[in-house]
């Protein structure tokens, strides 16, 4: 092993010791970046790292991190999930586990204003959890839906997550968006034809609504349908322009922050206090993405300035893995990671070392963003310290144990790793769809 491969390893471990202190994520790539530059080349190593970060402040679609943070913390005090759900609630009554389905389609719904799972996560456990808890549903099969519905928001476009990727490994975020759309609803499927058939075996894990409840003249049910109208006007008006190509990256977003905005007028929610929680909520957000994103920067040229990514190769390959075995190390390292870490700490501590090695064996990074995503989405739900776990049990009631919660994850996790392994098979399912668009 070369002494540069022997520095770069020494790289990687002092930061993943550090990051076993608990501090900040930035702090600590920053510091473990900045001492390495200094040691290995002098104080002008310091530029390495300057040169990195100026390269994404001066990337235009950077813009489009906060005001898609906004949309999402907008979106979830407007009350346009409320409505939605009351049409899901009356449509879906009559299916067995009907409410479980209509709680991953309105996952669907705000996962494509929004892109954050976060907000997911508040809309089913404030809207859904209540309501599928008083109908008598399974408090496990609650949870496990409202965990793996929330994790689609970032899969399905507008996915911030998608973004930060495209910004790391220099993609088109447009690629990156389509490429998205038919892997989340392929997850989605999963998910609700496992709910249909466990449903199926056993009635009792979620009853059909009583027939007084769902009930009404069809024209009143008709006029339900309106409350579908504006998230699909909001969804048109962000993802629908931008691929018509009316707006960029950057103006689509501004849009759909404008017309989230208005409909929270409209739904007389837009008090002074709404808009200061708003907005403090979306710089508190995007600062720390901004930290960590900037320190990641700094890390990843000093540690590629080491050739980390040929000793990566090597390790890889002079061990017996081909590429393909190389491509399901990495996933497993990401789902390994994932259980103490954040989709975003993931991303850029090991991104800038992965893509290039990806790109290098022949494979192409907008499939791999995909895979990357979907991996992120299973760490979001694994024990012990999955994302979405803990976000779960501070929003779900006392009678919801931290077992519960684990336990209810189990079907889901699964199910994601079989989408993982279908994507991994048929790379056409993400691919076709930016391909078709941007070669037509």
């Amino acid at each position: 092993m070369s002494g540069y491969a022997v520095m770069a390893l020494l790289m990687f471990s002092s930061m993943l010791i550090m990051l076993l202190t608990g501090r900040h994520i930035f702090a600590v790539i920053g510091s473990v970046a900045a001492i390495f530059s200094v040691l290995l080349w002098g104080v002008g190593g310091v530029g390495m790292a300057f040169q990195a970060a100026f390269k994404l402040l001066v990337w235009y679609p950077l813009l489009t991190l906060p005001i898609f943070i906004y949309i999402g913390y907008m979106f979830a005090k407007s009350g346009i999930a409320d409505d939605l759900y009351e049409l899901i609630h009356v449509w879906m009554g009559p299916v067995p586990g009907g409410l479980a389905i209509g709680t991953i389609l309105l996952m669907c719904v705000v996962s494509a204003i929004n892109g954050l799972s976060v907000a997911g996560m508040a809309v089913g456990s404030s809207i859904a959890l209540p309501e599928m808890l008083k109908r008598g549903y399974d408090k496990r099969m609650v949870t496990g839906v409202i965990q793996a519905g929330s994790s689609l928001g970032i899969m399905i476009p507008p996915s911030v997550v998608l973004v930060l990727y495209g910004m790391i490994a220099r993609q088109p975020v447009g690629r990156l968006w389509l490429a998205g759309f038919m892997p989340g609803f392929l997850l989605a499927s999963l998910f609700i034809t496992y709910i249909l058939i466990r449903c199926a075996i056993n009635p009792k894990l979620a009853p059909v609504m009583p027939k007084e409840e769902r009930t009404m003249p069809l024209g009143k049910k008709l006029l339900l349908l309106r409350a579908g109208f504006l998230p699909l006007f909001i969804i048109f008006m962000m993802s629908g322009l931008f691929f018509m190509g009316i707006t960029n990256l950057v103006e689509s977003s501004a849009v759909g922050a404008v017309v989230t905005t208005i409909a929270a007028l409209f739904k007389k929610r837009l008090t002074k206090k709404v808009m200061v929680e708003v907005l403090v909520d979306t710089l508190s957000v995007s600062c720390m993405f901004m930290w960590v994103i900037l320190a990641a920067l700094a890390f990843g040229s000093i540690f590629d300035g080491l050739g980390a990514v040929n000793a990566i190769r090597d390790l890889f390959l002079n061990n017996g893995f081909g590429p393909w075995g190389v491509i399901i190390m990495m996933q497993l390292s990401y789902i390994i990671m994932g259980m103490f870490l954040d989709d975003t700490a993931m991303l850029i501590i090991v991104a800038p070392l992965y893509i290039p090695l990806v790109i290098k064996l022949g494979f192409d990074p907008i499939w791999y963003g995909i895979l990357y995503t979907v991996t992120c989405q299973i760490a979001y739900l694994t024990p012990p310290f999955g994302y979405n776990l803990f976000l779960m049990k501070a929003m779900a009631p006392k009678e919801i144990t931290l077992a519960d919660i684990y336990r209810s994850v189990v079907p889901f996790v699964l199910l994601m790793i079989l989408g993982l392994a279908i994507l991994m098979r048929f790379p056409i399912i993400s691919t076709w769809l930016p391909n078709l668009y941007y070669n037509k």
